[in-house]
């Protein structure tokens, strides 16, 4: 293929995920590193059949997932073109391991459990210990609810404050995640595979209602957190919980590389000052 659909990558074969699923993060991830503008064309299904070796049915499947994303627009008889939008629901995997490739790395993250924040992270922090994203520097501060204080969310069903056992739960549920990405960002210094390379926590006592991320300060990922009620099993019983339910989050996307006709440069402004603001005020030490 030409030089020109370099920016496509190719397949990872010890990837476990479906060839389309990598086909569709690799195209997202062009689209929302500006590799691919609004309005471009994409490289016809044959195109990229051939690119990655599979079959028409494969890359359909996978502009299908983008097309499902509001990514792109399929039209008949002409191929498939960018959507032109800014603010829009994204994956944040890609973003992020864009946002690895650079030799000074920043990620600030503020919500409830760290659960989603951990499972990305894993797979690039991985790619660092492989060799293939070389940061120089790494810092990650992680904003978020005091789980050993009293808590209003997550909460049995008719009470008005998490009972023991459930913010015992919640709490087992945060450090999990939390201590899990400092335990890895220390291993990378360790190491000597990252000059230097920190993961700071903070706490603090407000009910999250929404999940941040910040990437190099140039990009904002924000989403809102619906408050659901599911059942667990808590020593036996099922019990009824009011929850936050992270996972179900819908991201939207904010660059201060965003069009003038966009509010993405002042929303990613205003993110960062209030993360700070948290950060240095009513914010204090995690105890591990």
């Amino acid at each position: 293929m030409t030089s020109e659909m370099d920016y496509l990558g190719v397949l990872d074969p010890d990837d476990p995920r479906a060839s389309s699923r990598q086909i569709a993060n690799k195209l997202r991830a062009a689209i929302l590193t500006g590799k691919l503008q609004p309005g471009d064309k994409l490289p016809s299904q044959n195109e990229l059949a051939s690119r990655y070796g599979v079959a028409r049915e494969t890359v359909k499947a996978a502009l299908r997932l983008l097309v499902n994303d509001r990514l792109i627009v399929s039209r008949q008889g002409s191929g498939a073109y960018v959507r032109a939008q800014t603010q829009r629901p994204v994956g944040l995997r890609p973003h992020v391991e864009a946002a690895f490739d650079r030799q000074n790395v920043s990620l600030d993250f503020a919500g409830f459990s760290g659960e989603t924040l951990h499972n990305t992270l894993m797979e690039v922090l991985d790619k660092i210990r492989e060799g293939r994203l070389t940061p120089e520097s790494l810092k990650i501060r992680i904003l978020m609810c005091d789980t050993t204080a009293p808590m209003r969310l997550p909460r049995r069903v008719g009470t008005d404050v998490a009972e023991p056992s459930i913010q015992k739960r919640a709490d087992r549920i945060t450090r999990r995640a939390v201590d899990g990405i400092v335990d890895a960002v220390q291993e990378l210094a360790d190491l000597g595979l990252v000059r230097t390379a920190r993961a700071e926590v903070r706490v603090h006592d407000l009910t999250p209602s929404f999940k941040l991320y910040i990437l190099n300060g140039e990009e904002a990922f924000f989403g809102l957190y619906p408050v659901v009620e599911h059942a667990i099993n808590l020593g036996g019983e099922s019990v009824a919980l009011y929850d936050l339910m992270g996972k179900d989050s819908t991201l939207f996307h904010f660059s201060v590389g965003d069009d003038e006709t966009s509010n993405g440069p002042q929303f990613v402004q205003q993110t960062r000052m209030w993360f700070d603001s948290i950060w240095g005020t009513i914010s204090r030490e995690y105890a591990s």
